[in-house]
């Protein structure tokens, strides 16, 4: 997260019941949330490499941790996700197109088919916030969630204003989308003022 989570729930009075972080990684936001009091967490990451190491970070949490090895989208099938040299950071179901000139230390060289299912599969009833960071497929995460965002209050996602992976949405198609969920984006950080960063959505 580029923005502190701790920072924006004193700002905007957040109440948050449980956390469904999408594209965990390596788990690292995991303590700053229980350190947060926040004891519900759900955790979805699609490689299993990364799935691996995150089990492993957060085998001693206290909190009640839930882990997912699937990918989210608006389908459920199998896709290729596209694997990044930076410890997977930047892998995405999406090819890198910008991406290549940003940061040409990264390579792309390899790929992992993984499952995807909807966010809706699962029951989220007592979750409030997520944490949405996919590279670019946000929309479609999005789309595969209409049911569990009845229920969300907070939202934090990355958003691009330009092409960083092949058809991403741009930051204004997900403003569009969930406004139809009565949220509006209160705080926006441009990553060295570049085409990517990251935004908090409020019901």
């Amino acid at each position: 997260m580029i923005l502190e989570l701790s920072g924006l729930i004193k700002k905007y009075n957040m109440n948050i019941s449980g956390v469904i972080h999408i594209g965990a990684h390596y788990g690292e936001e995991v303590p700053n949330y229980v350190n947060l009091g926040i004891d519900d967490i759900a955790l979805f990451e699609p490689l299993k490499n990364n799935f691996e190491v995150l089990k492993n970070n957060v085998s001693d949490s206290s909190a009640n941790i839930i882990g997912h090895c699937v990918a989210l989208g608006n389908k459920n099938q199998n896709v290729n996700m596209f694997l990044s040299s930076n410890n997977l950071e930047s892998s995405s179901v999406l090819k890198p197109k910008i991406h290549l000139d940003l940061h040409p230390e990264v390579v792309f060289s390899g790929e992992e088919t993984v499952e995807m299912k909807r966010l809706d599969d699962f029951l989220f009833k007592n979750y409030n916030f997520i944490n949405l960071d996919v590279q670019g497929y946000e929309m479609e995460v999005l789309k595969g969630a209409e049911k569990t965002l009845e229920n969300i209050d907070y939202l934090y996602c990355e958003v691009n204003r330009n092409e960083v992976y092949e058809g991403n949405a741009y930051i204004e198609e997900i403003d569009n989308y969930l406004s139809n969920y009565n949220m509006r984006r209160v705080e926006t950080f441009w990553w060295y003022d570049g085409p990517w960063g990251d935004a908090l959505y409020i019901k």
